[in-house]
């Protein structure tokens, strides 16, 4: 079974899936120190 049809036939375990992504993200984005982000030039 190819990666695409598992999500496919899946689309709450997919949505679930993309979900804790994105919480996950957000929770990284919020305990990055300051002088962790990049530098950017104007």
């Amino acid at each position: 079974m190819k990666l695409s049809h598992f999500f496919i036939d899946r689309p709450i375990f997919a949505s679930v899936l993309s979900i804790i992504i994105v919480v996950g993200g957000l929770v990284a984005m919020v305990n990055l120190p300051i002088a962790q982000f990049p530098d950017i030039t104007p």
